[in-house]
């Protein structure tokens, strides 16, 4: 029993999981929450496409818009800040399901700045003239793609548990350092992209349409993120408890 209470304290086994609840768990790793947030993000984008108004002065590409904010807003405020929130209280608490927390997140975080990165320069092109510029919120939001980036590298290339938890989480912390840099880089530095028209002190400046269009895809996208961790969390604790193989071999607390 001892022994046992020892390898769940390090985190490389959950005593309460089963192998054949391990392995029902791989056959359906996402669930029903899952399914629920795919169907509401194919809403949304019908929406997007055939019930929201076409912007006058930006034409279609403005649409775009509905993917590329809430992209952000997911990574930024709700997968990135919770993986600093976890690696912050991990170095307190040293427990492992924390780190597993921070590592999903940031997993899952990767994927929505990916749409980030992809999206930008899509609406960029026909609004702006010009796919990149050195704009501050674009170079800074590269940059945490790249940390995070080296942060799952860094993960996967340290082999004692602990050692990479550790690593990990000051990696993150400093990640997270970034995120009220880029919120603010547009009333610190002149940039292409606009002050906010949503989140600002006096009423947003979209007409209802496009608010609810904005609004229904902010819900989508954080539904989406939720199932999104729920399964990678489900999945990194079977591999970290060694039930069943991990996906990819991944290394996690």
């Amino acid at each position: 029993m001892g022994a046992a209470a020892r390898t769940d304290a390090r985190g490389s086994a959950n005593p309460g999981m089963t192998r054949d609840v391990a392995l029902a768990q791989l056959a359906h790793p996402y669930g029903l929450l899952f399914w629920v947030a795919i169907a509401a993000a194919i809403a949304t984008l019908v929406r997007i496409a055939y019930f929201t108004p076409i912007e006058a002065s930006q034409g279609p590409a403005q649409k775009i818009f509905y993917i590329h904010v809430p992209a952000a807003v997911t990574a930024l405020y709700l997968a990135f800040a919770l993986m600093a929130v976890a690696s912050v209280l991990y170095l307190w608490l040293r427990d492992p399901k924390l780190d597993r927390v921070a590592a999903t997140s940031a997993e899952v975080g990767l994927a929505f700045t990916t749409v980030v990165l992809v999206t930008g320069p899509l609406w960029a092109k026909p609004v702006w003239g010009t796919w990149w510029s050195g704009d501050a919120r674009l170079t800074s939001t590269l940059f945490l793609w790249l940390i995070i980036l080296g942060y799952l590298i860094l993960r996967q290339a340290v082999e004692d548990r602990a050692q990479r938890a550790r690593y990990s989480a000051v990696l993150a912390i400093l990640a997270g350092l970034l995120i009220p840099f880029i919120h603010l880089s547009v009333y610190l530095f002149r940039t292409l992209h606009p002050q906010p028209i949503v989140l600002k002190p006096s009423a947003p400046s979209l007409p209802p349409e496009m608010l609810t269009t904005l609004l229904m895809s902010f819900a989508s996208f954080a539904l989406l993120f939720v199932a999104l961790l729920r399964a990678r969390y489900r999945l990194a604790t079977i591999a970290d408890a060694g039930l069943a193989d991990g996906p990819t071999g991944e290394r996690y607390g």
